[in-house]
């Protein structure tokens, strides 16, 4: 089958503290999206990349691919208002009447492994769904304002992407569900009826989210 992967990059600086969109950010010589759409291409060069950034952010990728000389094709979809309307927009890019697969991915997670996508793809023809997750490493309580209670950490895993789905399914289930706002495609997928299938993720695939993020991504992107 096709493989599509749809490349979600509208985020802010916010908590980074930058004034700079955190996908521009540059790490280790690159901005952090190229490196991730690297991760790709690396991992199969066929694969057709979708990239959705808000739409005025669009010139600004545009000077960075030509600055940074990046040859890599994709396609350019403008973001919605919330990540859930960025991804319906990206689904809209695939033809319905083809049968392919679609890995939706952090634009901030540059350090995924060419293993976990690939697997992520063969599970997902298999099955219908693959999502990579990793086993917490610390101790966890669940809490409300009033009290605190401790919780088995074995019995829960740190969800990240890449989430990858049928294409006719993820479509299906954020068509269903058009109103629904969730940062999670599984979260959609699940409620939507679709079995979520787990597989391994990789401790080095962080989400560049805070200053600190960034140091560890410098580490691991040169080394």
């Amino acid at each position: 089958m096709k493989r599509y992967a749809l490349i979600v990059a509208g985020g802010s600086g916010s908590r980074m503290e930058s004034e700079i969109p955190k996908q521009f950010l540059v790490v280790a010589g690159l901005p952090i999206l190229i490196h991730t759409l690297r991760s790709f291409e690396e991992a199969d060069p066929s694969i057709q990349l979708i990239v959705v950034i808000a739409s005025s952010e669009h010139e600004t990728w545009r000077q960075l691919v030509a600055q940074y000389q990046c040859k890599i094709p994709f396609w350019l979809v403008a973001g919605g208002e919330t990540r859930s309307d960025s991804v319906r927009n990206g689904l809209a890019m695939i033809p319905d009447n083809e049968e392919s697969l679609v890995a939706i991915h952090d634009g901030v997670r540059p350090c995924v492994t060419i293993s976990t996508i690939l697997e992520s793809y063969e599970v997902a023809t298999q099955k219908g769904s693959a999502v990579a997750v990793v086993a917490l490493k610390d101790s966890i309580r669940e809490y409300d304002e009033h009290t605190s209670i401790t919780r088995a950490r074995e019995n829960y895993c740190l969800v990240q992407t890449p989430q990858t789905f049928q294409t006719q399914l993820i479509k299906a289930a954020y068509q269903v569900l058009k109103k629904i706002t969730m940062t999670d495609d599984a979260g959609v997928a699940e409620q939507a009826g679709i079995m979520i299938h787990l597989i391994k993720g990789d401790y080095r695939n962080i989400k560049a989210t805070t200053p600190e993020d960034l140091k560890v991504l410098e580490v691991f992107l040169t080394s």
